[in-house]
């Protein structure tokens, strides 16, 4: 029977060779979690001989794991990594720039570092990724505490603006690219349980979604060499890890051509390559476009067992009227019928989305359209907005945030009130049933209890007893709450 790197290369006809990537140094959508991320990159121990980088990470998953690529280019060129900024030589602030309020952050959080370099002139200060990409102008220009400003496709060069930062002058690079992809540079990956590792199988966007930033920030698509993403995929596992999540900012549209070859190896086939290359890894996989979602994902997802039973598909508004002014690409219709699919292809797929409220000219009635769909949906979970107009985006230009702010935060708390309700009945229907859980650490309310996650990505608590962060663990549903599982182990 032929080996699933050999049907990959029969189909991309070219010779592919059955290698384990072998690195000499140490060995991560688009849905905005508008914190810093807890420092999985500041882990690493403190080497007082080289110069000293602390990372901060802002935003989605694709941001975490531009960082852990930043942690391995500057650990490749003598830098080490520390998680005490009095002791660092250089801040980098990895930044996200797709709602105002995450911005808004960064733009705080520039001031304690402005104090910080008038105690320590040589202390400094880099901004990089989306908001360095958007920004770049007022950056360079206006903000002085900022030394470098470096855009998502420019991180190879960061050591060498960094030497020239030194200089006294400001080190710019916000060129965009339609190559660079990162596949030859191996990521840091510092989750420091071995639980989940991101894995990016493509950066940028096509589609143009009239109040998004992100295909100015992060350029137009291109995907990573199947290859190397399999071989980042048992790098992962050997390293120990339970999980790998996929990620892009559209993975349904990824695509890898070779040779002339018209339709190339699209996202099921590579869904596939890694659920078979690693049965022992759960597979998840973020973000979907309810466009391009196809019945064929929804096979493979039900094929093997380890790809996890959970998507996200943004749907952003019920009314067709207001997909339309957002070039969504999709009608109401076509996203209950993607749902529908979901429903009878795979019964058990937990199903959560995206939601903006009061976007340009929604009425009453569009707002009424867009509960309707939430329940008609039934979702498990929704990241839940609302509308901040983005400068530069086609909304911003051609329509009119004419929705009142309190309005807004009206609709905004009715939607967040029934997914509230949604996600308890969601909940609920796991009462008296056993799942399997991979332990992801000790409860925050109780040292006694553990919690983890489902195939459908929902949270468990349960009693510690003798089961340890890493786990898989059966586990009986006993009650819960609109956001958790409760329940205990058993055999």
């Amino acid at each position: 029977m032929c080996s699933i790197r050999q049907i990959l290369a029969q189909f991309l006809g070219i010779l592919i060779l059955n290698v384990h990537l072998r690195f000499e140094f140490d060995s991560s959508i688009n849905t905005v979690m508008e914190e810093i991320s807890t420092d999985r990159l500041s882990r690493q121990p403190d080497n007082s001989s080289l110069p000293r980088l602390y990372m901060e990470t802002y935003g989605c998953q694709m941001n975490i794991a531009d960082s852990e690529i930043v942690v391995s280019i500057m650990q490749e060129n003598g830098y080490s990594i520390t998680q005490d900024t009095d002791s660092a030589d250089i801040i980098l602030i990895n930044t996200c720039s797709v709602r105002e309020n995450a911005e808004t952050r960064i733009w705080r959080r520039l001031v304690d570092l402005k104090r910080m370099k008038k105690k320590r002139p040589g202390l400094l200060v880099g901004i990089i990724g989306c908001m360095a990409e958007r920004l770049k102008e007022k950056l360079v220009e206006e903000e002085r505490s900022v030394d470098l400003v470096v855009g998502p496709d420019a991180y190879r060069d960061l050591p060498g603006l960094i030497t020239f930062a030194r200089s006294g002058q400001k080190a710019v690079n916000v060129l965009l690219s339609k190559e660079e992809i990162y596949g030859d540079i191996p990521p840091i990956f510092q989750d420091p349980n071995k639980i989940s590792a991101f894995v990016t199988i493509m950066r940028g966007c096509n589609n143009r979604c009239s109040y998004c930033v992100v295909p100015q920030t992060r350029g137009t698509e291109r995907s990573k060499d199947p290859e190397v993403i399999l071989a980042d995929i048992d790098r992962i596992y050997e390293m120990g890890f339970k999980e790998v999540i996929l990620i892009g900012q559209n993975v349904d549209s990824y695509r890898w051509k070779q040779n002339g070859d018209k339709n190339g190896y699209g996202f099921s086939l590579l869904l596939e390559s890694v659920a078979v290359s690693q049965p022992g890894l759960r597979i998840r996989f973020s973000t979907s476009h309810p466009k391009d979602m196809s019945d064929t994902v929804l096979h493979t997802m039900a094929k093997y067992p380890n790809i996890c039973r959970h998507i996200h598909l943004p749907v952003q508004s019920g009314s067709t009227r207001v997909l339309s002014l957002m070039n969504r690409g999709y009608s109401r219709e076509w996203y209950m019928d993607r749902i529908s699919a979901i429903r009878t292809i795979l019964s058990d797929c937990a199903v959560s989305t995206d939601l903006i409220t009061g976007f340009c000219t929604e009425t009453t009635d569009d707002h009424q359209e867009t509960l309707t769909l939430m329940k008609w949906a039934g979702f498990d979970f929704a990241y839940m907005f609302k509308y901040s107009e983005r400068s530069g985006t086609k909304a911003a230009s051609k329509l009119t945030d004419d929705v009142p702010d309190e309005i807004k935060g009206q609709r905004l708390s009715e939607i967040i009130a029934l997914q509230n309700t949604l996600s308890a009945e969601s909940k609920e229907m796991d009462l008296n049933t056993i799942v399997e859980v991979l332990v992801e650490g000790i409860s925050k309310k109780s040292d006694t209890d553990l919690f983890g996650r489902t195939s459908q990505n929902k949270v468990v608590v349960f009693p510690k007893e003798k089961h340890r962060v890493g786990d898989l663990v059966m586990v009986k549903i006993n009650s819960c709450t609109s956001a958790t599982l409760i329940g205990e182990s058993v055999l």
